[in-house]
C-alpha cells in the first residue's frame, strides 16, 4: 500500500504538487492524469524518492519511505518509463536480469526467472533472450522494459507514461497484454498518463490532478457518470458514454457466429440450409478457420458456384481480437460501416461475433 499525506514539492515559489493526499491499495492500480504540468510525474518521483517533499510524508506499507535508504527502496520498485532506457550493449536477458544481479541473485535464479518474464510478457524466450535493443520494435522494447521492472517480483510498479512513444495499434496491444499481465500478479501499480481512455481501459481508480492539486479520485465509471465539477467535466468530454466502452472487453461480450469454410465438401448445400434457415450473412474461413471473408445470401441466387459470391476480407481489416475493448469493436464498424464486426482469437482464428446491438445495449443507445 502506498500512501501520500499531505505532500507538496516547491520549486522556489512554484508548487509542482501541492497537499496532495490520497492512497493506492495493495493490489490496485491507480493511475494518474491531468493536464500537462499537474504533477504526476513529480508524484511518482516523490513515491521512489528520486526526488524529496517539500512537506508531508510518503507511506510504504505504514512505513515512511524517507526511512529507508533510496537505493533501497528503488530495488523494491520497479520503475519504467516512456524512453525504455535499456542498456544498448547488454542483451534482452542481461537488461531483464540487471536488478536481480544487483541484489546478488546467483545465475541458476536468474535465468529461469527471465525465461519466465519473457513468456508472460508473450516474447519466446529462445527468440529474444539474446537479441539487443537495436534489433527490437518500439513494442517489443516496451514489454522488455516491463519485464525488467518485474524481474525481481518488486510489490511496487510505477509506470510514467510506458506505451506514449508507441503506435496507436501496438498502444492497445500492450494495453490489453498488460492488463493480462495486472489480472495474474496483482502489483500495486501507480500509472501515469495523458490519455484518458488509455487511464479508462487500464486503471482500478483515477487520480485526477490540475496544478498540482487532487481534483477528483475515483473509479472510473464514476469520474465517468460523476465528475464533480466543471473541470473534470470538460476534462471527460461530452462523449462521457463512449469513453465507457474502453471499460469493456470485447471477449466479455462475444457471441456466437455462423461460419462456414470455404473448403467444406458441402459448400453449396450449406449455403442453401443456411439461407432456408433465414440467415442473411455468413462468415467464410479458409483452411485454418481463420477469417476469409463473408457471404451475402442474398446474391447466391441464381449462381451456379455460390462461392462466386465470397467477399473477401483480411481480417487485419474488418475483425478484432478477443482482446479488444468494445470501443475499438465500434471504431471497427464505424470505419468499415458494418453492424458486426467478426472476433478472432490470438492465433487469427474465428472464434465470434461483436453486434452494434450488443454495444448499444451497454450504451444505453
Amino acid at each position: 500500500m502506498i500512501e501520500l499525506k499531505g505532500v507538496t514539492k516547491r520549486y522556489g515559489e512554484n508548487a509542482a504538487v501541492e497537499a496532495l493526499s490520497f492512497t493506492v491499495e495493495a493490489g490496485e492500480l491507480c493511475v494518474l492524469i491531468g493536464p500537462s504540468g499537474c504533477g504526476k510525474s513529480t508524484t511518482l518521483k516523490l513515491i521512489n524518492r528520486m526526488i524529496e517533499p517539500s512537506e508531508g510524508q510518503v507511506l510504504i506499507d505504514g512505513r515512511p519511505a524517507a526511512a529507508v535508504r533510496p537505493e533501497l527502496l528503488r530495488r523494491q520498485i520497479g520503475y519504467v518509463i516512456q524512453s525504455v532506457g535499456l542498456f544498448p550493449h547488454m542483451t534482452v536477458a542481461e537488461n531483464i536480469g540487471v536488478v536481480p544481479r544487483l541484489l546478488g541473485w546467483r545465475a541458476e535464479r536468474t535465468a529461469p526467472r527471465v525465461e519466465e518474464l519473457l513468456s508472460l510478457i508473450g516474447l519466446e524466450p529462445s527468440l529474444y533472450r539474446r537479441k539487443y535493443p537495436r534489433e527490437l520494435s518500439g513494442g517489443e522494447a516496451q514489454r522488455i522494459g516491463v519485464a525488467r521492472a518485474l524481474a525481481a517480483d518488486p510489490p511496487i510498479l510505477l509506470m510514467d507514461e510506458p506505451f506514449g512513444a508507441v503506435d496507436p495499434l501496438n498502444r492497445e496491444i500492450l494495453q490489453a497484454e498488460f492488463l493480462k499481465i495486472q489480472r495474474r500478479l496483482r502489483k500495486t501499480v501507480v500509472f501515469v498518463t495523458h490519455d484518458l481512455d488509455e487511464a479508462i481501459r487500464l486503471a482500478d481508480r483515477i487520480v485526477l490532478l490540475s496544478r498540482g492539486r487532487l481534483v477528483q479520485i475515483d473509479t472510473p465509471e464514476n469520474l465517468l457518470s460523476q465528475p464533480k465539477n466543471k473541470f473534470v467535466r470538460n476534462f471527460v468530454g461530452g462523449d462521457r458514454a463512449l469513453k465507457r466502452l474502453s471499460r469493456f472487453s470485447v471477449a466479455d461480450h462475444l457471441r456466437e457466429s455462423i461460419s462456414l469454410s470455404l473448403f467444406d465438401s458441402r459448400f453449396a448445400e450449406r449455403i442453401g440450409e443456411l439461407k432456408a434457415e433465414g440467415r442473411r450473412f455468413v462468415w467464410i474461413t479458409d483452411r485454418d478457420a481463420s477469417l476469409f471473408g463473408w457471404v451475402d445470401l442474398k446474391e447466391v441466387d441464381g449462381l451456379a458456384n455460390p462461392k462466386l459470391a465470397v467477399t473477401h476480407a483480411s481480417g487485419s481489416d474488418i475483425a478484432v481480437r478477443s482482446s479488444a475493448s468494445l470501443r475499438e469493436a465500434l471504431s471497427r464498424m464505424l470505419g468499415q460501416g458494418i453492424k458486426v464486426v467478426p472476433v478472432l482469437d490470438e492465433e487469427g482464428r474465428l472464434i465470434g461475433e461483436v453486434s452494434l446491438a450488443d454495444i448499444e445495449r451497454i450504451t444505453g443507445a
